[in-house]
């Protein structure tokens, strides 16, 4: 009973005490007796007995403690997240319209002919402007494989605008002097003579005039030429202006007939010039009337 109680330990430490004791003496070592055995036994058993119990904690019940965590949230959301709003993107082609229908040219200007128009509700895509930026250079709309100008004043523009190349226009042509005449009415003062008026529908500045009245009925043709418009008002007044300018519009009068041509049937040739008649530009309209 009591060997079952001796640890490995104890037991080792006994057999060394028994050999320290038996290499202690000199030469033979003497032979421990059964009464020294038993002695040493009973020294060694006391000394193990004396010794404090370690607490031994089996494996089994270490390896089995695996911690637990818990996870508890500190805020709780209150509010509720919106979706990400959607943008539109810009696009990159520009792109024109116009909110009055607008005439689209082979150049930047009205001296140059029109070879289309944007109309009002049509989108055309932009490839260009000019340097002052007050045209725009577009895909003609009347076209498939053209190009035109469009004026910008009723324009609105959509996309990248900001990288356009700007372009050279042609040469521009050389403008053509063009206007309207038409019959006014007759005055009279001393003669009679008629009243017209003349419409600069042209890109020149008119400044002289030429005018032949011819009565069909007497055959008797009169004719004056001038730099500058006259018109006279009765016997009284009369207004001379210097020029007539593009879109502008002014009154004439012709010379004097020595009798009331009411009723006859008369022709009126009238050419306007950009200076006289000799170095000018010119142009000529013919109409008949009847005072």
């Amino acid at each position: 009973m009591l060997k079952s109680k001796l640890s490995p330990i104890l037991l080792s430490v006994a057999v060394l005490l028994i050999v320290s004791m038996a290499c202690a003496t000199s030469g033979t070592p003497a032979p421990i007796s059964d009464s020294d055995m038993g002695t040493v036994a009973a020294a060694t058993i006391f000394a193990g007995l004396s010794q404090t119990p370690q607490a031994v904690v089996p494996i089994a019940t270490l390896e089995s403690a695996t911690p637990t965590f818990t996870f508890t949230p500190t805020n709780t959301p209150t509010q509720t997240l919106s979706p990400t709003p959607l943008f539109t993107l810009t696009p990159l082609i520009p792109q024109i319209s116009v909110s009055i229908a607008t005439n689209c040219r082979m150049g930047p200007g009205k001296v140059y002919d029109r070879v289309g128009a944007l109309l009002v509700g049509e989108v055309a895509e932009v490839v260009g402007h000019d340097l002052a930026g007050n045209y725009w250079y577009i895909r003609n709309p009347d076209s498939s494989t053209g190009f035109c100008w469009v004026w910008g004043e009723y324009a609105t523009l959509s996309g990248n605008t900001s990288s356009l190349p700007i372009f050279t226009p042609p040469p521009s042509p050389t403008p053509t002097p063009s206007f309207n005449v038409s019959y006014v009415g007759l005055d009279s003062c001393v003669g009679w003579w008629v009243e017209f008026k003349l419409e600069n529908i042209g890109e020149t500045v008119f400044k002289s005039i030429s005018l032949t009245v011819k009565d069909t009925n007497t055959d008797t043709a009169l004719s004056m030429d001038a730099n500058g418009f006259t018109n006279v008002d009765g016997c009284l007044t009369s207004d001379t202006k210097d020029t007539l300018p593009v879109d502008g519009a002014r009154r004439v009068s012709s010379a004097a007939f020595a009798y009331d041509p009411t009723g006859h049937k008369l022709r009126a040739t009238v050419t306007l010039c950009t200076d006289t008649k000799q170095t000018g530009t010119c142009a000529s309209e013919v109409i008949e009337f009847k005072p």
